[in-house]
């Protein structure tokens, strides 16, 4: 209750405009904890409310109509002109292009700048109510990620993230799985099962210019049933900035707790794979 009124109190915030089913054209400042606020894109259109679904956790509603996410990273002019890392930003919207979620960064000022793509961070992603409908938490850990796959076969070097909803507690892991010359996952499910495996290219792929498809597929089959996809932004952009864009795709009747986990895998894999973007561009090129 204290946390609502601490958001009513904030520019931008109408309640009036708070009804189910309406298109949304707010600019609130959100507000997860005291002293945190996050102001997102302006002049964003929301997707209409659907209403509460049983089963599925409170602000997620949104998935469950949707077989399409597209991820865009808000670039940040600080870390074009000086490579100072900020925390990262990240506008989710439908394939309609209307947004159904806002995601921030939460994470240590050293860590971003020593520690680069391997921070540890927490996402939080937060529907146009102010409410967070996911929290996706990664421990910090030295070794891991990109082309040093190998390092996962090592427990305490082996990347992961929790996704976690305030009404259900956690859905699933994303877990890097060990490999040669390339980043691979496991999605587990709440209950610990592996339903997923997403397999990214080797790194001399992630070198090109085209978009970097990291296929989706059933852990007992190996069908592929989606795909998350790295965007190619254009030689300028890709090499003066790290705001990615990713495309999200899966099954529409798949769980909607699936979905919100895979969500979460595209953070991680953003982070992994793309993030040390920004380390290379005052070396002249860009290094993955």
């Amino acid at each position: 209750m204290q946390n609502q009124q601490v958001i009513s109190q904030q520019p931008g915030y109408n309640p009036q405009q708070q009804n189910p089913g309406q298109q949304f054209q707010m600019q609130p400042t959100i507000t997860t904890q005291p002293g945190v606020f996050v102001q997102p894109a302006p002049g964003s259109v929301w997707m209409p409310l659907p209403p509460p679904i049983q089963g599925v956790p409170a602000g997620l509603e949104y998935l469950t109509y949707l077989d399409n996410v597209m991820v865009h990273q808000i670039k940040e002019l600080i870390e074009i002109v000086t490579d100072w890392e900020t925390k990262n930003k990240y506008v989710l919207k439908n394939a309609n292009g209307e947004q159904c979620y806002y995601a921030f960064e939460e994470s240590g000022c050293c860590e971003r700048q020593c520690c680069g793509p391997n921070r540890g961070f927490v996402m939080h992603v937060v529907d146009n109510f102010k409410r967070e409908v996911l929290t996706i938490k990664r421990e910090f850990k030295c070794c891991g990620g990109g082309c040093y796959g190998c390092f996962a076969c090592v427990g305490c070097c082996q990347q992961e993230c929790i996704v976690e909803t305030p009404s259900m507690g956690v859905l699933g892991v994303i877990r890097q799985r060990c490999g040669f010359m390339s980043s691979n996952y496991d999605v587990l499910d709440g209950d610990g099962n592996v339903i997923f495996q997403i397999d990214g290219p080797c790194c001399c792929m992630l070198c090109g210019c085209q978009d970097k498809e990291f296929p989706i597929k059933t852990a007992n089959n190996g069908t592929v049933v989606g795909a998350i996809t790295k965007k190619w932004g254009g030689c300028f952009r890709e090499a003066f900035t790290d705001a990615d864009t990713f495309a999200v795709n899966f099954p529409g009747d798949l769980d909607v707790k699936l979905k919100g986990v895979l969500l979460g895998a595209t953070f991680l894999i953003d982070f992994m794979e793309f993030e040390q973007q920004s380390q290379n561009r005052n070396n002249g090129g860009i290094t993955f």
